[in-house]
């Protein structure tokens, strides 16, 4: 990729492309802090590198803003990791491939971008190696495991810190200043398989063609989900013909709504047509409920070179059963803001692993009250089918504050620099506002804002390259115009 030129941000896609080397999926974040923490070095900044590899990296204030309170500006390092079936790329080694389409989007070959949140690093160190930008003293706070467990945030010393005022850079539309967002917990059902002889053909099926996409952003799109359409497949199936379950696999990611999913079955010969004829209707009735999806069903008969086994008739009926009974998509929409989805689930993973198949869920919800009630929900229905559970990664809610000084002073400044009215709203997805606000004093204030970044979570994702340059101008302005609030 050319490197992007004759903007103001030309620093900000400088270092987009340098962090883009460096692989970065959640958990394996050391690379990438060590990277930040020589470049404080390199420049005689501030910095802490902690146990868990967050990064806060302090700078002086300006002439003329030395009174001011600190301002904390913050991101994660962590991207979601997915690539195209057909792509050989490694997110453990690999840098990423970026392209440039019509001048106008920056993607990655057949991979996430890591646009989120790489985009908050990139905004950061182009602030921090900048000298002609006017702001008070400033605290960037670069965090880890944002897209799995919040642990970095959550394990991050807030002691540390002392603004009063803290940007977070992970949202994804321009325009759209975020004050609340959901909470959630992560959550595995497992089950201890029994084995069979196989003694009928096998056939993988496999569901494909879905556009995926983040759980809590795109909550409200009712996109469909690979790994539930199996479980509606299979379920159709057996209610025709004998079959067993060898294995089911799909999604790779907690909070992706997964878009293929395979499983692999055996039938007696004498039924595979009718199998065949059924995976045709049922794709019919698929593509008529998500029109907007290119999917597809495909069936194919293999054969397995090594000694395998097949589930049992009890245990694929049971899983088929649980994986039919098992919530998904939006539960329930919030009453205090209209449109806004409240609560909901992910089924992102189905793993076929050893003895066991484990199904991953991620649940997201602002009231934590209807998080529990989803939570007793999946309990009682696992403890009920012989599943086992476990929870963890539970991160607190933002609860929305629409009486908030920073949020006044970004319309007022968006408006003045764009002549647009930008909205103000809560957001259905996890960001570590939540961890922060339960964490910082009780007076600190927090919005969330961001340029275009569309179709995060997919090999699809990209970045609006106007409007990363257009929210550098708006960002630039805030901190130059920080005083207005500071001083009142």
């Amino acid at each position: 990729m050319e490197l992007i030129k004759n903007l103001k941000s030309e620093k900000v896609f400088y270092f987009f492309k340098q962090i883009s080397m460096i692989p970065r999926n959640s958990g394996n974040e050391k690379n990438i802090s060590n990277y930040l923490l020589k470049f404080a070095k390199d420049r005689n900044l501030d910095v802490i590198q902690d146990s868990s590899f967050n990064i806060i990296i302090k700078k002086e204030a300006t002439k003329g803003y030395e009174d001011l309170q600190p301002v904390i500006i913050q991101g994660h390092m962590d991207m979601v990791c997915v690539k195209s079936n057909d792509s050989n790329h490694d997110f453990t080694s690999d840098p990423l491939e970026l392209k440039l389409v019509d001048n106008k989007y920056l993607y990655a070959n057949n991979t996430t971008l890591g646009g989120d949140n790489g985009i908050a690093i990139a905004y950061g160190l182009a602030i921090l190696d900048s000298d002609d930008i006017k702001h008070p003293k400033l605290e960037f706070i670069f965090t880890t495991e944002e897209e799995t467990t919040m642990n970095g945030a959550q394990n991050l010393d807030t002691n540390l810190l002392e603004g009063k005022i803290l940007l977070n850079i992970d949202s994804e539309e321009e325009g759209v200043f975020t004050l609340g967002c959901a909470g959630g917990i992560l959550m595995d059902s497992e089950l201890l398989l029994e084995f069979e002889e196989i003694k009928n053909p096998t056939y993988k099926i496999e569901i494909g063609g879905l556009l995926g996409g983040h759980s809590g952003i795109q909550a409200d799109r009712k996109r469909a989900n690979a790994n539930k359409l199996m479980a509606r497949l299979l379920f159709a199936l057996k209610k025709e013909v004998d079959i067993n379950i060898i294995s089911i696999d799909g999604g790779d990611k907690y909070n992706s709504i997964p878009n293929v999913c395979c499983s692999i079955i055996s039938v007696s010969e004498c039924d595979k047509n009718i199998v065949k004829e059924k995976c045709l209707k049922i794709k019919e009735i698929f593509m008529n409920e998500y029109k907007s999806e290119n999917l597809f069903i495909n069936i194919d008969e293999i054969a397995f070179e090594n000694e395998k086994n097949q589930f049992t008739k009890e245990i694929t009926n049971k899983v088929i059963d649980f994986l039919v009974l098992l919530p998904d998509g939006i539960q329930t929409m919030s009453e205090d803001i209209d449109g806004l989805v409240e609560s909901s689930i992910n089924l992102g993973i189905i793993k076929t692993e050893g003895n066991k198949i484990k199904f991953k869920m991620d649940l997201r919800s602002s009231l934590r009250s209807k998080l529990y009630e989803i939570i007793n929900k999946i309990e009682i229905i696992s403890e009920i089918m012989g599943f086992e559970t476990n929870k963890y990664g539970e991160y607190p809610e933002w609860p929305y504050n629409s009486n908030s000084k920073i949020k006044d002073l970004s319309v007022e400044i968006y408006k003045k620099l764009f002549n647009i009215n930008p909205i103000v709203n809560a957001l259905h997805a996890g960001l570590e506002c939540g961890v922060f606000k339960e964490k910082l004093p009780s007076d600190v204030e927090i919005i969330s804002f961001g340029p275009n970044i569309f179709d995060v979570h997919t090999i699809n994702e990209h970045i609006d390259i106007e409007s990363v340059e257009r929210f550098y101008m708006f960002l630039i302005e805030l901190l130059e115009n920080i005083f207005k609030i500071q001083n009142n």
